[in-house]
């Protein structure tokens, strides 16, 4: 399955161009066990996404992160992958999935 469909692809790239608003999250990707990315501004000039990130230690921060890094993600023990929660619809901005976060210990989605 692919990181990013069409439709996020869109999205992401519109919210990019208006940076100045605090978006809905596009996408939610996961991995790992505890791992959670909440992406919503994508610059496809340099393929980095802009979002909410947890890798997992329970501090969530805003920043960019790489595509291409996310793609080639294994996790041990069976090199499992980043992969798509296709089911995810988002219902805050970001600001609030990091408000959220900061009082749960981690993101919440």
């Amino acid at each position: 399955m692919k990181l990013l469909t069409k439709q996020n692809t869109t999205k992401m790239i519109k919210n990019f161009k208006d940076a100045d608003e605090d978006h809905k999250p596009g996408v939610k990707l996961f991995g790992g066990g505890a791992c959670t990315w909440l992406l919503s501004e994508l610059d496809t000039e340099n393929n980095v996404a802009f979002g909410l990130c947890d890798i997992g230690h329970g501090s969530a921060e805003l920043g960019y992160v790489s595509i291409d890094e996310l793609e080639d993600i294994r996790f041990p023990p069976f090199g499992n992958r980043v992969e798509r929660d296709s089911y995810f619809v988002a219902d805050k901005t970001l600001t609030e999935y990091a408000d959220l976060a900061r009082i749960e210990g981690g993101i919440v989605a």
